[in-house]
C-alpha cells in the first residue's frame, strides 16, 4: 500500500477513538480513487436477541463508512459532513466473522453526495445494501 493510502487510513482510524466506530470495532482497511472500505467483527456485541447481526449495527457501519468517505473526498478544512438520509435493505443474516462495508460514490455534488454502501461477508455474499445521502456544510 502506498504512503498516501496509509496516511488516509491512519487518520480515519485515529479520529474514531472514543466514538461509536471504536465501540463497534470498525476499522478502515482500504481506500481508492472513489471508494472507502471498512470491516467490523460480528460478535454478540452487535447481535440482535436471536443471535444474528443487528440491522442497526449494519446501518451504523454504513453511515460511518459513507461519512468518512465524504470526509476524505471533500475538502475537510472547508466543510463539515453530515448524513441526512440513509436507507438499508438487509438481504442475508450473519452470526459471526467479519462484515465489510464498501462506500462508493454515486453522485458528488458541491452540496450533497450520494453513496452506495455494500456490506458483504468474508466470502463476498451481500448482507446489506445501503444508500446514504450526505451534505457538506461550510465550516464557520
Amino acid at each position: 500500500m502506498n504512503e498516501h493510502k496509509e496516511k488516509i487510513l491512519s487518520v480515519c482510524n485515529q479520529i474514531c477513538k472514543g466514538t461509536l466506530m471504536e465501540t463497534l470495532d470498525i476499522t478502515y482497511i482500504d481506500v481508492g480513487e472513489n471508494f472507502l472500505l471498512a470491516k467490523m467483527p460480528v460478535t454478540p456485541k452487535v447481535h440482535q436477541p436471536d443471535g444474528v447481526l443487528h440491522g442497526g449495527a449494519s446501518v451504523a457501519l454504513a453511515e460511518s463508512v459513507g461519512s468518512a468517505a465524504s470526509f476524505i473526498f471533500l475538502d475537510a478544512k472547508e466543510f463539515v459532513v453530515r448524513g441526512i438520509e440513509i436507507a438499508a435493505n438487509h438481504v442475508r443474516s450473519i452470526k459471526e466473522g467479519f462484515v465489510y462495508a464498501r462506500a462508493s460514490i454515486l453522485h458528488k455534488g458541491r452540496t450533497t453526495q450520494l453513496w452506495e454502501i455494500k456490506i458483504t461477508d468474508e466470502e463476498g455474499n451481500l448482507i446489506s445494501n445501503c444508500k446514504l445521502t450526505t451534505i457538506a456544510l461550510p465550516r464557520n
